[in-house]
């Protein structure tokens, strides 16, 4: 998918936001848009209202099922059977978009339709519980929409084959022609405000700013000369490579900053084990979390409005930040700490404001030259934005792609790494709910939003319940291969048989205590947060 690296790489929306209203195809998939990024589920809705056709595939019954015209619910980790049992109905009644397919990509050919034929309606509704059915009417309704939109998050992402679910999605909007288009293209939602900005900006291991790879050559030359420095050509490590690699006697110190993977990272009990043993923890957080709690020394940063910057959102939108207030205490920005760090260890970085940084990326990364916080003044911009009179790019690939041709690439279904067995029964799949973020550090110490979601929760079918004798709100034990944590049950048909979720932010019952932090995607190195197996049992405490 090299055409296509730079965006689905970077997870950032081949459309925008705005455009959701005039889709009249909405495909949500792997993502509880309506607790997770409500604003972006209003626009669905909207859209909804206005004639469009809603699918949502999920394994629980989340709320924007209640607005859908099609609810596949997929058992966990089983996407690319999903998507390619739906191409298969789309090649076989011809319905894929002919000419966008011979103008403008590659790789339609023998090798990738003979892998979609072995994946019949049938074997799709035998890998994935969905009847053939809906994944023939799925279908249909998505390859006959003029303008649809395919939109996901980290329910497709944080599995051993995440990429390839992501390539599978890739592969469907070609066939169709939904890519470089209005009201269409291949959307993922980011997760926090600036996560899009962070890994534009290069904190990604294998990348400078823009998405520039560290091995290239010319690109390493380029910001030797940029940055007056000599540059290592070899990529760094993973977040779940640093853990390992740490156990290994390999890393012996760690600086973490705005991230709390006491909490956040899978298989949480080693994790701990692993920070504790490090020779020096360095810990940059606007609150003493969990994370923080283990550091040999801690950073206080500023919040978002006591700082001047930019954060970039998921749909490529560069946005000024302006500081409203002063940091408490000793609290410090972000870019103040980092600079002053740099100037102790040998290299000063010498900028009177932080509108300077912004022009030097400007001058590394061609997609943002034409952003300034002048212009920015006005209002966001998208990247890329090459020019100073550039107006932003709503949406990508109008011109085409950038290697000239999107490429088709040929993905086969395989299991998550740990199915369930005769010990461990039930799959279970952990994400967020409306009310708490993320790992809590934030939202846990607003009283009104501790009234609302108390406390953690797993939640189970009214089958599985009655067959195990337990009652809605009695307390329950959930273990897996790596631990076992206390919470209560909350009994309803969300999940299907056989499935249970459990919300990740309550420290009290870490849903993470239970993922696998070892079964990990082979290409991006993401860990298979979605799927794991784990029994259940009444607490006897």
């Amino acid at each position: 998918m090299a055409g296509l690296a730079t965006v689905f790489g970077s997870g950032a929306m081949t459309n925008s936001i705005q455009e959701i209203e005039d889709n009249d195809l909405i495909f949500v998939i792997g993502s509880n848009t309506k607790e997770n990024h409500p604003i972006v589920a209003l626009r669905m809705i909207k859209a909804v209202r206005r004639g469009a056709r809603l699918i949502v595939a999920d394994p629980r019954k989340v709320p924007l099922v209640r607005f859908a015209h099609l609810w596949l619910q997929q058992k966990p980790g089983t996407d690319v059977a999903l998507l390619n049992s739906m191409m298969h109905v789309i090649v076989k009644e011809e319905l894929y978009d002919r000419e966008f397919i011979v103008e403008r990509t590659e790789g339609f050919n023998r090798e990738f339709l003979d892998n979609l034929e072995e994946y019949t309606p049938e074997v799709g509704e035998k890998i994935t519980g969905v009847s053939k059915d809906k994944i023939i009417e799925a279908a249909r309704l998505y390859a006959t929409a003029e303008r649809a939109g395919i939109y996901y998050t980290m329910g497709i992402t944080q599995h051993s084959h995440g990429s390839d679910n992501v390539f599978s999605i890739a592969n469907l909007a070609l066939m169709c022609g939904n890519l470089g288009k209005e009201s269409s293209g291949v959307n993922p939602l980011r997760g926090q405000n600036n996560v899009q900005g962070s890994t534009d900006m290069g904190c990604i291991p294998d990348s400078y700013p823009g998405y520039q790879k560290v091995n290239l050559p010319a690109v390493k030359e380029k910001f030797e000369h940029l940055w007056g420095v000599k540059l290592s050509e070899k990529p760094g490590l993973t977040a779940p490579e640093m853990i390992f690699e740490a156990e290994a006697g390999n890393v012996r110190a760690m600086y973490i900053m705005g991230e709390n993977p006491v909490l956040s990272d899978p298989d949480v009990n080693h994790t701990v084990k692993i920070l504790k043993e490090l020779d020096f923890l360095v810990v940059q957080d606007i609150f003493m979390t969990e994370t923080a709690e283990l550091a040999h020394v801690v950073l206080p940063a500023a919040s978002f409005a006591e700082k001047d910057g930019t954060f970039t959102n998921t749909e490529r939108r560069v946005q000024r930040i302006r500081k409203a207030i002063d940091p408490p205490g000793r609290a410090r920005d972000d870019a103040w700490i980092i600079m002053e760090l740099s100037k102790t260890m040998g290299y000063e970085m010498k900028y009177s404001h932080i509108s300077e940084v912004f022009n030097e990326i400007g001058m590394a990364w061609p997609a943002v030259a034409g952003i300034s916080y002048s212009r920015l003044e006005r209002g966001g911009i998208q990247w890329p934005c090459p020019t100073s009179d550039h107006p932003g790019t709503p949406y990508l690939f109008k011109g085409g792609f950038p290697r000239g041709r999107g490429r088709f690439t040929t993905v086969r279904f395989r299991p998550s790494m740990e199915p369930p067995d005769e010990e461990y029964p039930f799959v279970l799949t952990t994400g967020r709910q409306l009310f708490q973020y993320h790992t809590g550090t934030m939202t846990r110490r607003v009283d009104p939003i501790n009234k609302v979601a108390p406390e953690p929760y797993v939640e189970i079918h009214p089958d599985d319940a009655l067959r195990m004798d337990i009652q809605d709100g009695e307390m329950v034990r959930v273990s897996s291969r790596r631990g076992s944590i206390r919470l209560k049950a909350m009994v309803v048909k969300r999940p299907e048989p056989g499935v249970v979720f459990i919300p990740f932010h309550f420290k009290e019952a870490a849903a993470n205590v239970l993922t696998d932090g070892h079964a990990l995607d082979p290409l991006c190195k993401i860990p298979e947060l979605k799927v794991c197996a784990v029994r259940i049992e009444k607490d006897r405490a």
